[in-house]
Parts: C-alpha cells; sequence; structure tokens
C-alpha cells in the first residue's frame, strides 16, 4: 500500500519569466487569429498600462493560480513594481502563498488517482496537484495564532492580510506574495477572507472568544478599495479568472459615484479566462457588458479565452521584458491607510 511519503515526491516549481523573453514569440501572434492575436493586444495593453505613469494597476486573481506553479510571475510583479493593488481568492493568499510561505509545498499528482486513498492519507487534491492535509491545518493554525494576538475588533482583509506578512518578516521559509506584497506596500484585499483555510482558523478563534473577537469586515475592504481609486483616479485591470475579486474590482467605479464623486471607468481591462458568456454568470461575462454597467471603458480591453497557466506567462513575460515597468513611480498604495 502506497504512503504519503510516495505520493508527495515532486514539487511544483513555480515559472521564472525573467528567464524567458518571449516578447518576440508574442509579437508574432499578432499577425494570427483567434486567442493568439487576443493575447498579443492584451499583452500590449497592459504594456500601455505600465507606461501611463497616472494608471494604478489592480491585479486580480481567481482559481488555482499558485498550487499550479504561477507564485513567482506575481512575486516579479510586485518587486518590480508591475502591480499596485491586488483583489484575490482566500485560496490563493492563504492556502496556497502563505502555505509556502512557511515552507510548505504543492507536489506533481494525477487526477487520475484514488481519492479515497488520499482521503485516508491526508492528501488533498487540486486537480493534478497534492497538498499535505496536515501541513494545511498547520496554515489553518496559524492564521487563529495570528487573530489571537490582535486586538479584538473588526479589520478588513488588507489589514488583516498586512499583519501576515508582517508574521512572515520573522518566520519566512520561502518566497511568498504576502511577504512581497508587505515589502512593497502592495495592499492585498481577499474579499471574501473565511472562505479559505484562513476560515477554519478564524471560526477556531471566534469560537473560542466569543465575547471579544476579529472580525473580517468585507464593506471596509469594499471602501478601502474605493478610497484607492479616488485617490488614484485612472486605474486598471489585470484580471486571472472571474468570480469576486473580478466584480469587487469592477465595482469600486460605482462604488465612488455612488459616494458623491466622478469616478472615471476603468481606463484598462484584461481578462484571462476559460469561462464564457452563455450562462450569465459572472466569471464569464465581458467586458463589453461591464461598460453598460458603467464600469469598463472599452477603448482599452480584451478578453483572452484560454487558460492562465498558459496565457499568464505570456503576458506577464511580455511587459517584463518590454520594461516600461523601469519608469513607473512606485504608488505605494498601503501607505494610503496608515493611522496618523
Amino acid at each position: 500500500m502506497l504512503t504519503k511519503q510516495d505520493y508527495l515526491v515532486e514539487k511544483i516549481q513555480h515559472i521564472d519569466i525573467k528567464q524567458f523573453d518571449v516578447v518576440p514569440f508574442v509579437d508574432s501572434m499578432q499577425a494570427m487569429a483567434f486567442q493568439a492575436r487576443n493575447l498579443h493586444r492584451a499583452a500590449t495593453i497592459y504594456d500601455r498600462m505600465l507606461a501611463d505613469k497616472d494608471c494604478a494597476v489592480i491585479l486580480c486573481l481567481a482559481g488555482s493560480l499558485i498550487s499550479a506553479g504561477l507564485k513567482q510571475i506575481i512575486i516579479d510583479l510586485i518587486n518590480h513594481n508591475m502591480v499596485d493593488a491586488i483583489v484575490s481568492t482566500g485560496a490563493n493568499i492563504v492556502d496556497q502563498d502563505f502555505f509556502e510561505g512557511l515552507g510548505f509545498h504543492h507536489y506533481l499528482g494525477s487526477p487520475f488517482v484514488n481519492d479515497s486513498e488520499l482521503r485516508n492519507l491526508a492528501i488533498d487534491r487540486i486537480y493534478d496537484t497534492y497538498i499535505d492535509e496536515d501541513e494545511l491545518r498547520i496554515c489553518d493554525d496559524t492564521v487563529g495564532e495570528i487573530a489571537d494576538s490582535l486586538e479584538p475588533r473588526p479589520y478588513s482583509s488588507r489589514e488583516f492580510i498586512q499583519i501576515m506578512g508582517q508574521y512572515l518578516e520573522k518566520h519566512q521559509k520561502q518566497e511568498s506574495i504576502v511577504a512581497a506584497a508587505y515589502q512593497m506596500s502592495v495592499p492585498i484585499f481577499v474579499p471574501a477572507f473565511s472562505d479559505c483555510s484562513a476560515g477554519f482558523g478564524l471560526v477556531k478563534h471566534q469560537y473560542n472568544r466569543p465575547e471579544a473577537h476579529v472580525s473580517l469586515d468585507s464593506a471596509k475592504d469594499f471602501l478601502e478599495l474605493t478610497q484607492i481609486k479616488l485617490q488614484t483616479k485612472e486605474t486598471g485591470l489585470l484580471m486571472i479568472g472571474g468570480g469576486v475579486p473580478k466584480n469587487f474590482a469592477q465595482d469600486i467605479v460605482v462604488a465612488g459615484e455612488v459616494l458623491g464623486h466622478e469616478v472615471p471607468m476603468h481606463k484598462y481591462a484584461i481578462q484571462l479566462t476559460v469561462a464564457d458568456e452563455r450562462d450569465g454568470a459572472l466569471s464569464g461575462s465581458t467586458l463589453k457588458e461591464a461598460q453598460s454597467w458603467g464600469k469598463v471603458d472599452v477603448v482599452y480591453e480584451q478578453m483572452v479565452y484560454g487558460e492562465a497557466t498558459i496565457t499568464f506567462p505570456l503576458l506577464a513575460g511580455y511587459a517584463f521584458h518590454k520594461r516600461s515597468w523601469e519608469i513607473r513611480e512606485p504608488k505605494r498604495l498601503s501607505e494610503l491607510f496608515r493611522k496618523s
């Protein structure tokens, strides 16, 4: 009978866009058709965002991206001033990135496996990758311990994740998006924060402290991200997947108007997705549809229908090697929320 060690052998390796200049390859796609041409246009729009000194770039993350080997790309975007704020699902930030920051790993696996056997061995499967459930419980408990150490009150997810970054400064064992964002003052928002491994730690924290505990305030998230829009005016969205991060980031235009401000629509918008619009679901709704809601301008928008482990390295690698980021001034948007 196989043991846990038999399954957890080969670690996921995170692709490094710095090692491959894909600019000529992506440029060659502009004379092709279908998603190749769309990907080229999206890459040029991202480069245009970075060359626009007034534009704040908001990166939206949905789906299992970090476990799939895309962590280093996002760290490089942060470290090279190619993203100013992040809106994400909790799984990417906590279960996958913070988890790896604590020294744990994701492993190569297979969808053609006995899942009952994996359950008996405390191995969780994300399509063709594996994660050690026992190690994930340590990540859960760490989030709970962080909550235990804080003043009992409502926090935005941005505040709590910033504290997670502080924790990693002392305990980090591998590179981490949370740690890099903390160091570069790039705020991370996770509107559905409890819908991930963090939720288990926070449930335990609140159960043990029913009268005085930390809570997460998604309305505060919305307000803080809206304040970023009001402060920066011009914004561009780079969206991997859809769901809550996509809608949350798009909605800050409308929120600014609700607060009585004249707010421009997002000037740039890119979405990399495998969803389509036929069922009316948010993840597949087009950026052109978002214009009807007053959220996204359609001069510089592009949908790319393709799986993110293929499209995202090409798009990010193109923008990195075009090097428009070299003349950008860091926006350090986390500093907007420092207490006086």
